[in-house]
């Protein structure tokens, strides 16, 4: 396999990675509640537990 005869330099380095960065999170709006959320993320509203539109824990059953 080919490999450089010579090492980079940093600038360059630099220069090809000023476009790797991380992209703005995808939010989403529950219809249910209208809490904004990241997708595919389990969520609070209050002291419930949300997923998918649904209630996963609620407060009053941790409460017992």
């Amino acid at each position: 396999m080919p490999n450089p005869k010579r090492r980079h330099s940093k600038t360059r380095t630099a220069k090809r990675r000023t476009h790797q960065k991380a992209g703005v999170p995808t939010l989403t709006v529950d219809p249910n509640t209208g809490e904004t959320h990241l997708r595919h993320r389990a969520y609070n509203v209050g002291d419930d537990l949300y997923y998918n539109g649904k209630l996963l824990v609620s407060a009053n059953e941790g409460a017992e």
